[in-house]
């Protein structure tokens, strides 16, 4: 009796995590898209393949940057078959990210997430559209939050979210989604030498660079020099300092002749404030300096030691 009682426990999670899955694909399914970029290399046409997601009814496409990267042209299709030119608005390769945009105003769209609120062991669906008119799905969780990868330019991503989601190349670019039908990232990187590993830039991340695509054409960003990861507060020292806020920034390194190294910064550093704004992770942090034009002068304050400091900082 036991043993059935289990059994019918088990097909109701079964039921519950498929028709989660099922729900998200059905939602989120039609607004991904292939990805076609042709390119010219040594005098020969070439042609890559990789994924999209479509985030506006008017036709604004994210992708990775290595996607669409050299090439002259790019094709995008949807699930229906139906193809457009993709007009490309701009890159960002220190993020590996782009934006494209369709000729078209009533087309299937999703919508981004908060990416900050993410919590390991969180379900998530990786969906690609590397050969056209059907989605490839796979499910999985949240493996870890804040790992960093090198991005093309050989600068640092930050932030990154890890996943076990299973990723394929022709995967790239394409979203990856929670158990709402919110994009919390874009599938970048799979994981060299280790097994069934995916990497995705957080939503929040990409909010911010969309604006500066659509504004500017490309992101301008202040920079101050770090390699930094989003950590919690133990909660004596929220106690202690007073603090309202359950996470902050820790400086991992510190580039030399950077910003923060002339500003007298240290790993282990923990910045929680830039001027009056509370800095609640690292895509906050980068919002905070890279909105800012190179040469901006404003005010840190961090903890070292258990005490708190402050420095004003120019950026470069």
């Amino acid at each position: 009796m036991n043993q059935k009682r289990e059994q019918e426990h088990d097909d109701q999670l079964l039921d519950a995590y498929s028709n989660a899955v099922i729900h998200v694909v059905d939602t989120v399914g039609p607004a991904v898209v292939q990805i076609k970029s042709f390119v010219s290399k040594d005098s020969r046409e070439g042609q890559g393949i990789g994924s999209g997601i479509i985030i506006t009814p008017d036709g604004f496409v994210l992708t990775n940057n290595h996607v669409v990267h050299g090439a002259k042209a790019t094709e995008v299709t949807l699930t229906t078959g139906k193809s457009y030119d993709g007009q490309l608005i701009g890159t960002d390769p220190t993020t590996d990210l782009a934006l494209l945009r369709l000729l078209d105003n009533s087309l299937p769209f999703a919508s981004l997430g908060n990416s900050e609120k993410l919590r390991v062991g969180q379900l998530v669906i990786a969906i690609g559209n590397p050969y056209g008119f059907q989605s490839t799905v796979s499910a999985g969780v949240i493996s870890a939050l804040g790992r960093t990868m090198q991005s093309q330019n050989g600068k640092f991503i930050e932030n990154v979210i890890q996943t076990d989601s299973s990723l394929n190349p022709g995967n790239s670019g394409g979203p990856l989604v929670d158990s709402q039908g919110k994009v919390i990232g874009i599938n970048t990187a799979i994981m060299q030498m280790a097994q069934g590993i995916g990497l995705a830039v957080p939503s929040n991340t990409a909010t911010w660079v969309i604006s500066e695509l659509i504004r500017f054409g490309k992101v301008k960003r202040g920079v101050l020099g770090i390699t930094a990861k989003t950590v919690s507060i133990a909660v004596q020292i929220q106690k202690i300092f007073k603090l309202t806020f359950p996470t902050m920034v820790e400086i991992l390194s510190v580039q030399k002749g950077s910003a923060a190294e002339n500003a007298g910064f240290q790993k282990g550093d923990l910045i929680f404030q830039v001027n009056d704004k509370h800095i609640s992770g690292v895509d906050s942090l980068n919002r905070e300096v890279g909105q800012r034009p190179a040469g901006s002068l404003f005010t840190v304050t961090f903890f070292r030691n258990y005490k708190i400091k402050e420095v004003q900082i120019t950026s470069k």
